[in-house]
């Protein structure tokens, strides 16, 4: 099936219906993934026919790729997503959340680069959601193995768009701040975007559903 313009499995009964609970069907964007969504049975379509905007990802051949200035960008437009994503770049989602500010906090990334694709869900004690924030973005970054390839990183946090690439003075956090501005300058090529929070992006829900499952899991 299709959900927001992207590929879903969806899961049936023996009758080959749709499983409904509270009016809500559960799915998952990759078979083997550990985690299910349940999302409204009316937002869930045929995947024919598809959207005429839907841009497949490309393979990065990385034989005689040539060093390029490092550039950290910034964007609000939640338009632009799309055009920046399909480029031949690793792409990062990230997420932090805490119950109560602070309280038990979790870290959430999806990362993705051709067909490969990686989910990220960790508990990290308690802490504010700013910190949260910063250490999704710092454990993504962390995860790549090569610094040469382009970036594209995606957060919902102002907060960490300003201290990380705006200029803003760090009053509170200023270790993980400074770690973590140290690991965005290894890379080559490497844009974060501002995009908005619970807006219909599936990448960034993702992360968010992967930040909160984490606190949740640790309460078990």
């Amino acid at each position: 099936m299709r959900f927001k313009e992207n590929k879903v499995w969806l899961a049936i009964d023996q009758d080959k219906k749709p499983v409904v609970t509270n009016g809500k069907v559960l799915i998952k964007y990759q078979l083997d993934q550990d985690y299910e969504y349940w999302v409204h049975e009316n937002s869930v379509h045929p995947l024919d026919p598809p959207p005429s905007n839907e841009k497949p990802f490309k393979k990065k051949n990385r034989k005689g790729k040539s060093k390029k200035k490092r550039t950290v960008k910034t964007s609000e437009e939640f338009e632009s997503i799309a055009e920046t994503a399909s480029q031949d770049a690793i792409c990062i989602y990230t997420d932090g959340a805490s119950s109560g500010n602070p309280g038990p906090a979790g870290i959430g990334a999806v990362l993705k680069f051709g067909k490969h694709e990686r989910e990220i869900s960790k508990y990290i004690g308690i802490a504010t959601n700013n910190i949260a924030e910063l250490e999704a973005i710092r454990t993504g970054l962390l995860e790549l193995k090569t610094t040469e390839l382009p970036v594209r990183l995606f957060t919902d946090s102002s907060y960490a768009l300003g201290v990380l690439v705006l200029g803003w003075k760090a009053r509170k956090n200023v270790d993980l701040v400074k770690s973590t501005q140290e690991i965005i300058k290894r890379f080559n090529d490497l844009k974060i975007i501002k995009i908005k929070g619970h807006a219909g992006h599936e990448e960034n829900e993702r992360a968010d559903f992967l930040a909160t499952s984490a606190i949740k899991n640790a309460d078990r």
